[in-house]
């Protein structure tokens, strides 16, 4: 508004300049004196009408956009120009009749700004897109950026690059726009992954939904969805949809997607097959290859680590070693779920994880930070009860998980354990009432821990005074 106020002062002159070149005309004192009035009124008069009008449009519509202000100025302007021009005895139909010649050099010449004007004034009308929108302003896939302003000539979007790129409206009034951000805040992403064929298709779609569950940027509703796609040359080819509100970050969020997809297959033994007609050369290791036990000398001394284990013979810990398996867990995957059904425990061999629960509607709370040599999920393997925490990988992180029917055989032997893992398990049980609550008072599931133990393992031992 500033601006045109001070556009108004500098053509105030314009009436009193009109007088100086027509010094002996009878009615140049007059032309002076109106064409100032005309020209302080008409600044006054779009004032109020631009207020009115954007007023009115706003309570009915959305704010108005910059063009159509723009527009209502320059009419504005244009009017009290010509009302000037009128009392210095210049006639409108002068103003708007010439040469045929010229008014063709002209319409010429401004082809491409009247092209784009209008076009302007279109797209505000039809709202293809607004300002925050990410739209695909051609048919080339890349050309993807933000919109971050639309005028009288051109629109300008911000690009995953960080670059700027100005299109002229005239140019996106004649392209198919793709707009990622509406109707709807969220936009979908597509992956396919391939599986070999000797893997049922439904076992693989649980475990890339499980896989999904916390990824980054992946919306629980609209949920993700996988179906199969293709059979391949190379196996079945699996169809992966997902939502995410992160367009900006999609390169991100398809990244971490397919990271945690790999860290399940992989942990179910599930290996993506490459192409059949490829050929692999592979040169023999300067040092041997590891032997098959080394991944169970690897998880007895995981295991020989452990406090609590401490009492059990070394027949027993390779018994456990031998019949379990180590798993790799990517950063900011959920290893274990709140509430979730379960029936083993995990001991950290390398990596960090966090523990966290939440009490209904309250933010979770961070119970601790364990790291190798740890263990967790001990509550669902000793007395079957669903998960009472959530634990996620701080980075890639490999865990020895231990069945319940491994541990059953280790209490029978040794009974003396329930003891002290009850006694770790109601400390672990204290700290979470405290870390959520406040204040741990015995909860019932920690009084009846000992009860509950030699229950579910049907195993004899004494509890503690």
């Amino acid at each position: 508004m500033a601006l045109w106020s001070l556009v108004f002062i500098l053509l105030a002159p314009l009436p009193f300049a009109i007088a100086l070149l027509f010094p002996h005309a009878a009615n140049a004192p007059r032309v002076a004196i109106d064409g100032c009035g005309l020209l302080l009124l008409a600044s006054l008069l779009q004032s109020v009408l631009l207020v009115a009008t954007v007023s009115a449009w706003e309570r009915i519509m959305r704010p108005m956009p910059q063009i159509f202000l723009d527009v209502l100025r320059w009419l504005a302007l244009a009017a009290a120009v010509v009302a000037v021009l009128y009392e210095a005895g210049v006639k409108a139909e002068n103003l708007f009749t010439g040469s045929a010649v010229v008014t063709a050099v002209l319409g010429f010449a401004l082809r491409d700004t009247l092209g784009n004007v209008f076009a302007g004034l279109a797209i505000h009308t039809e709202h293809p897109f607004e300002i925050g929108d990410w739209i695909q302003y051609d048919q080339i896939p890349a050309h993807v950026g933000r919109v971050v302003e639309i005028n009288w000539r051109a629109t300008t979007v911000i690009t995953l690059d960080e670059a700027t790129v100005t299109i002229p409206n005239a140019q996106l009034a004649q392209a198919s726009i793709r707009n990622f951000t509406r109707p709807e805040p969220w936009s979908r992403r597509s992956l396919y992954v391939v599986t070999p064929y000797g893997v049922p298709p439904q076992r693989v779609q649980e475990i890339i939904l499980d896989a999904l569950r916390g990824s980054f940027g992946v919306l629980e509703h609209p949920a993700p969805s996988v179906v199969t796609n293709e059979f391949k040359e190379r196996g079945v080819e699996h169809w992966v949809r997902l939502f995410t509100t992160e367009f900006d970050k999609r390169d991100r969020v398809d990244g971490m997607a397919r990271d945690r997809i790999w860290y399940a297959l992989a942990r179910h033994g599930i290996e993506i097959p490459v192409a059949t007609h490829a050929v692999r050369l592979t040169e023999l290791p300067a040092q041997p290859a590891e032997p098959a036990t080394a991944g169970v000398e690897r998880r007895v001394d995981c295991l020989a680590r452990v406090g609590v284990l401490a009492a059990v013979g070394p027949d027993q810990i390779r018994l456990l070693a031998a019949e379990n398996a180590d798993r790799v867990y990517a950063r900011g995957e959920q290893v274990i779920h709140q509430n979730d059904p379960g029936g083993s425990m995990f001991i950290i061999m390398s990596g960090r994880v966090e523990v966290t629960a939440q009490d209904g509607n309250a933010p979770p709370a961070r119970l601790a930070v364990l790291e190798a040599g740890e263990y967790f999920g001990e509550m669902s393997l000793m007395t079957g009860a669903p998960r009472v925490a959530t634990v996620t990988a701080l980075q890639e992180t490999r865990l020895l998980q231990i069945g319940n029917e491994s541990f059953r055989r280790i209490l029978r032997v040794r009974p003396e354990l329930v003891e002290e893992l009850g006694a770790a398990l109601r400390e672990r049980l204290a700290k979470r009432e405290l870390a959520i609550a406040g204040s741990a008072p015995p909860a019932p599931e920690v009084q009846d821990i000992f009860r509950k133990i030699r229950q579910f393992f049907s195993v004899d031992s004494v509890e503690p005074e």
